[in-house]
């Protein structure tokens, strides 16, 4: 059975499971999941999880993202983006100087309220679905960090490009919302694409062609996505089978740290945490 990562180049109009619905017929496997949602309207990296991989996206939700946006100013939507319903438009009169010199309120440790047009739930209900009907469900910010956030170019008098990299749970329709709000003439997300994900970026993405065409040969390993961490491999029959029933195993030669672990076949086992000449798994990757 296919195990393993795929870097997919999500097409516009696509929903994140729309990818992982169609891998799932390609390859034949029923446990496909990827790490981290992208808009419909979004492109770039997403990155998925194939078979015994799907045990690793805990890990890759959680990481860094980058993407390069569109801002369009002058322009307030439902749902900060070109997408949605106008609300308003203002005559939007910004130099490229006046929006740089509104970025710094927008990096670092910052708090963002979800947008109503979000998977988010609150009381058991998704808000996107009460702003399809009309409605709006109090909200509270949420703290996010901006790692980095720049102007990369001006496409036309209220049109810019910028590069950010953020945290999980930040919202780039918000950002460009609250930016334009902060100039005084209001603004919404016009295009987004993301160029990295999960340490995963836009060189080491396919199309959903190329996986019709190559099918499995396209998956990364697994441990690729853990290749910071040093490699221990077991030397030892018995602690190989100890380590496969899911027990710790004596590893006095290894410093305490965070390990990926081979059998003595060279097979990925597992994620495993050393301490004090032990290693005890903290997620096992191999087959049943």
């Amino acid at each position: 059975m296919p195990n393993g990562i795929i870097i997919i180049d999500k097409p516009a109009d696509w929903t994140s499971m729309d990818v992982c619905a169609k891998l799932r017929g390609i390859l034949r496997e029923k446990r496909v999941g990827h790490s981290g949602t992208l808009d419909p309207m979004a492109t770039g990296v997403l990155p998925v999880f194939v078979g015994q991989a799907t045990r690793a996206v805990e890990f890759a939700e959680s990481g860094k993202k980058e993407y390069v946006a569109g801002l369009r100013l002058g322009l307030v939507t439902d749902t900060q983006d070109v997408t949605g319903t106008t609300i308003e438009t203002r005559e939007a009169e910004v130099s490229r100087e006046m929006l740089a010199a509104v970025l710094p309120q927008f990096t670092g440790d910052i708090q963002q309220l979800p947008p109503m047009y979000s998977a988010i739930k609150i009381h058991g209900r998704k808000l996107c679905d009460v702003a399809r009907k009309g409605g709006e469900v109090e909200r509270k910010p949420r703290g996010i960090t901006i790692y980095e956030l720049e102007i990369l170019g001006q496409a036309g008098p209220a049109d810019f490009t910028l590069r950010c990299v953020c945290s999980k749970g930040t919202y780039i329709r918000t950002l460009c919302h609250d930016i334009g709000r902060a100039l005084g003439c209001g603004g919404c997300m016009a295009s987004l694409r993301r160029t990295m994900a999960a340490g995963f970026t836009l060189s080491q993405a396919v199309s959903i062609q190329d996986v019709q065409e190559r099918g499995e040969a396209l998956l990364l390993p697994t441990d690729q996505y853990f290749a910071n961490y040093p490699a221990y491999t077991i030397a030892a029959e018995q602690q190989e089978r100890r380590c496969r029933n899911g027990n710790p195993v004596d590893a006095p030669d290894c410093p305490d740290g965070t390990y990926r672990v081979y059998g003595r076949g060279g097979e990925f086992l597992c994620l495993s945490r050393a301490a004090n000449g032990v290693l005890t798994s903290i997620k096992n990757f191999f087959g049943a």
